[in-house]
């Protein structure tokens, strides 16, 4: 691979003449490069396609390449693409139905909008994977067609199918109404009964560990089961049983259900699995009382995921703040908080809900600039890359409160060049600063010269458009290709050496 090349192929700086020069040399690397150009044509990107067939699919789904373009036989990726974005010939359509080529038929039967009898023939594939991807995309009258297919990993492809219609989700729980399954992935390969161990040691099983059959599918009807309960689709009334259901998995993918009745709730409550009584806390469709319970819930993640719950209330979420770690994302209750919450939170005693508020973006400059003094470095780090601080601000919370702030104030989008050198001068250093000093669009030469003796860092340094023209082109020989690559990408990277690396038609 020719890095200097797949570079190049990203750098706005190139003319089209040179663009052109590159895809006539392009190999695999360098045309995916060349295909997510912004300024890349029409007629360049047919020619692209013409060179590396493979980077027509990418073309196609970013509306560079019309059906006009393409030849089916020639450019199978690129008319399946087309396909896939309604743009594609009907034809095309039944010529990948009957392609001896796997893959081709599976990547079609995800295809949208297809002629009747594609789909139809698609249904008949004797390959299950093709019936399978068809299932997983086709139509509600399709869906419960293929809901009583012979093959059980085809009904748990439209158990997955958010267009299935419901009662045929529902029948798929059950398997009321519906002929027995003959086959599954595992009687495929297997004399029942079986059960596949863990750790196989087979180098071309495909099998998941655990899946297993002794006549009834058992593994794949447990993964139906799932599949319908994550469907949105599937009616509420027929999953609600489940949670009293000897598989955990089950019970812990109900929990995350906003469409079940209270009482199912509270029984999920009392799960002996920490891990269901997790995921129930962020739920959004708990109720004030089953929150407050779960507030006292010391099993693994339970009060952190309850956090991030958007209806907990501020008292409950003030509590959480003192006793779980909750991670650094801003919270969705404390970014709905109103003004008078914000002013509330912001005077709070306890410095890991000062914390949380500082994670918002939009504070009142009073409230801003009280966090950013405040003592406590949890506060200062959270507030540095609030928008509107004053350098002297800046300043000041790295005087007070040295390493452990210096990553979040290169990020702010208002640090000044000064600032930014004097953060790599910082002792003892911020190993992470470096990569925000690096990415930083008001970063100097000098302070991009420091960021580049950082390992981390270099490869983001040698990208930016201020670090001095002889650097970059010094960097093209980096033993890091990732350097060398973002060296060649670099705008500023003069165009006589651009030029010179890119070869002459």
């Amino acid at each position: 691979m020719n890095h200097v090349l797949c570079g190049l192929a990203s750098n706005a700086a190139l003319s089209s003449d040179l663009v052109n020069r590159l895809i006539a040399v392009a190999d695999a690397a360098v045309a995916v490069n060349l295909a997510g150009r912004a300024d890349l044509s029409h007629a360049q990107a047919v020619a692209l396609a013409s060179r590396v067939e493979e980077s027509g699919e990418q073309l196609a789904h970013e509306g560079l390449l019309t059906a006009a373009d393409v030849d089916p036989a020639a450019q199978p990726h690129a008319a399946l693409a087309l396909l896939h974005e309604r743009a594609g010939s009907p034809e095309w359509a039944r010529m990948f139905a009957a392609d001896p080529v796997l893959e081709r038929r599976e990547t079609l039967a995800a295809c949208p909008g297809l002629p009747a009898d594609v789909v139809e023939a698609l249904a008949a594939d004797p390959d299950v994977r093709v019936v399978t991807e068809l299932a997983l995309w086709t139509t509600p009258e399709m869906a419960a067609r293929l809901a009583g297919h012979p093959h059980a990993e085809v009904r748990r492809a439209v158990a997955a199918n958010e267009a299935a219609p419901p009662d045929v989700l529902a029948a798929l729980i059950t398997g009321e109404g519906l002929p027995p399954a003959q086959r599954c992935l595992v009687c495929d390969q297997e004399a029942t009964p079986f059960v596949h161990e863990p750790q196989c040691p087979r180098t071309d099983c495909e099998l998941l560990p655990g899946a297993s059959c002794d006549g009834s599918h058992e593994s794949t009807v447990l993964d139906i089961q799932e599949a319908a309960l994550r469907n949105a689709a599937t009616p509420a009334e027929a999953v609600v049983g489940f949670a009293d259901h000897p598989s955990m998995l089950l019970r812990w993918v109900l929990a995350a259900r906003p469409d079940l009745p209270p009482a199912v709730y509270r029984r999920l409550a009392a799960d002996e699995t920490p891990g269901v009584r997790a995921d129930l806390a962020e739920n959004p469709a708990i109720d004030d009382a089953l929150i407050r319970t779960l507030a006292g819930d010391r099993g693994h993640d339970v009060q952190r995921r309850l956090a991030h719950n958007p209806h907990v209330p501020l008292d409950v979420l003030t509590h959480l703040a003192g006793v779980t770690k909750i991670g650094a994302p801003l919270l969705p209750r404390i970014a709905a908080a109103s003004p008078a919450e914000v002013e509330l939170l912001a005077q709070s005693p306890n410095p890991a809900v000062r914390m949380l508020l500082a994670r918002r973006r939009d504070l009142p400059p009073e409230i801003r600039d009280a966090l950013a003094a405040d003592p406590d470095a949890k506060v200062a780090k959270s507030i540095a890359a609030h928008p509107g601080l004053t350098e002297a601000q800046l300043r000041a919370m790295v005087d007070l409160h040295g390493v452990r702030v210096l990553a979040k104030v290169a990020t702010n989008p208002d640090a000044s060049p000064a600032l930014l050198e004097d953060l790599t001068r910082q002792k003892p250093p911020a190993q992470k600063a470096f990569r925000e000093i690096a990415r930083h669009q008001n970063a100097t030469a000098q302070a991009l010269l420091a960021c580049l003796a950082d390992k981390q860092a270099r490869p983001i340094a040698a990208g930016h458009p201020a670090l001095p023209p002889p650097i970059i082109v010094g960097l093209l020989t980096d033993a890091d290709w990732q350097v060398v690559e973002a060296a060649a990408a670099n705008p500023s990277l003069p165009l006589a050496v651009i030029s010179d690396l890119v070869p002459k038609l």
